[in-house]
């Protein structure tokens, strides 16, 4: 049997820690981030602004609004009316964020068209999530509109 020098051993592990314990002082410290370097860090990895907002919008579009309105804001003929140019959505922001909170029924005319049909209210939805939608229908369908914003749903809503 071959005798093990166990003083050895203790003396060589007791070395590499006090080598591993040095090399780890030299290194510098990883300082916490501020508030401020997190918030930039996380900007740059979300996009263009009017991308998010574009994306947010078209996923709020597409659950509330594609049904009638359809993939193309084309609407359904006599029953729901197209988003495109020319229709509502060139109406004073008011307008729209009215029909948005309260609901549309009975007779309209747009493009020279009569439709006649319901839209519910969708008061349901954050000031937030109504100027995204409307800004992406604004801005989709060959419409070339202002963004509405938040601050406006808001002010609208309060009847500034």
């Amino acid at each position: 049997m071959k005798k093990t020098n166990y003083g050895l051993m203790l003396v060589l592990v007791l070395l590499g820690f006090v080598i591993s314990c040095q090399n780890s002082s030299n290194q510098k410290k990883a300082e916490p981030l501020n508030t401020e370097q997190i918030s930039s860090e996380i900007e740059k990895t979300l996009p263009e602004n009017s991308q998010a907002i574009e994306h947010a919008g078209k996923l709020i579009y597409d659950k509330y609004c594609l049904t009638c309105h359809k993939a193309d804001g084309l609407g359904v003929p006599n029953v729901h009316p197209p988003l495109g140019p020319g229709s509502w959505v060139e109406r004073d922001p008011k307008v729209l964020v009215s029909i948005m909170m309260k609901g549309l029924n009975g007779k309209i005319e747009v493009n020279g068209k009569v439709y006649n049909s319901f839209m519910p209210s969708h008061a349901n939805l954050s000031d937030q999530e109504v100027a995204d939608v409307l800004t992406y229908i604004r801005t989709s369908f060959g419409n070339q509109l202002e963004p509405i914003t938040a601050e406006m749903v808001k002010n609208i809503k309060s009847g500034k």
